[in-house]
């Protein structure tokens, strides 16, 4: 509200100084989610950066990211409206890194004209990676017969409950080597230019922002407050951009939980720990 009733008052009787939006992208990147365990996707976040890249009198967008990675997809569509909307708008787009941006929270990150991270930041992981378990042997165990029809000699590629086969397996990689080669490609179009000549770089290795600063994959070291306030002034003013809240409070998710009880309610229970498992793989691959 004090914003919007600032911008109604004259620029002459308007504070001096330059207001930054600022927009956190924080979590595992996933689809989906809920208001009791939110996902960062691009339901979740691009009604924040429509807001942000609205304001016409800032010069930039500056973008928080904390992420571990997740969804290449989700990351990719985060990055695309990022871009789209820099160009649109002709804002300058300033990332600056928190704990971790790897993987597809690097990937997101590519979107900034500029990437800043603090020197013990977690950058890079510039790889796709997929997993799962075997159960060949459980069910006999414990006296299942496991029963599955499929049309299509393929529907059951990868079932955990059949032996591994090398045939699958190497159709998974050539599929992951297809996703590695659209992110080594972002990184390149983006940053090519920057990057040494180092072929570890997109190997899924990951490094602190001070080394990623050696490498190339980000431009400098700082913290945002400091940063703006260098480059814009001390005057500067940065205006956190946050979801909306609900009737009790509660920030709206992208996507809601559906609504239910009974099974329903056990089955998004049984989602959620699910969900919780993965993200917290995610972030405990860096130490965190």
């Amino acid at each position: 509200m004090a914003g919007f009733m600032k911008r109604l008052l004259p620029k002459r009787f308007r504070k001096q100084g330059v207001t930054i939006p600022v927009v956190r992208l924080h979590g595992a990147i996933m689809a989906g989610g809920s208001a009791f365990r939110p996902m960062l996707n691009i339901s979740a976040v691009g009604s924040l950066l429509e807001r942000a890249f609205a304001d016409k009198e800032a010069p930039a967008v500056a973008i928080a990211i904390n992420s571990p990675g997740g969804s290449p997809v989700q990351s990719r569509l985060i990055y695309q409206r990022i871009r789209d909307l820099a160009v649109e708008k002709n804002k300058r787009v300033l990332v600056f890194v928190e704990d971790v941006a790897a993987s597809g929270g690097y990937m997101i990150a590519l979107a900034g004209d500029e990437i800043i991270a603090d020197p013990t930041s977690i950058v890079g992981s510039i790889g796709v990676v997929s997993g799962g378990f075997g159960f060949t042997e459980l069910l006999e165990k414990v006296g299942i017969e496991r029963r599955i029809y499929t049309a299509g000699e393929n529907k059951v590629m990868l079932d955990p409950f059949q032996p591994e086969k090398e045939k699958d397996v190497a159709y998974l990689k050539s599929l992951q080597q297809e996703i590695h080669g659209v992110f080594t490609g972002m990184v390149k179009a983006r940053r090519g230019h920057l990057l040494t000549d180092d072929a570890e770089i997109f190997s899924g290795l990951f490094w602190t922002g001070e080394r990623a600063r050696a490498l190339g994959l980000v431009d400098g070291l700082g913290d945002m407050r400091g940063e703006l306030k260098r480059r814009y002034g001390e005057k500067t003013e940065l205006r956190l951009v946050s979801a909306s809240r609900g009737l009790l409070g509660r920030r709206q998710p992208g996507v809601g939980l559906a609504a239910g009880i009974g099974s329903g309610l056990a089955l998004s229970a049984v989602a959620g720990l699910a969900e919780a498992a993965e993200e917290k793989a995610l972030w405990g691959r860096f130490g965190l």
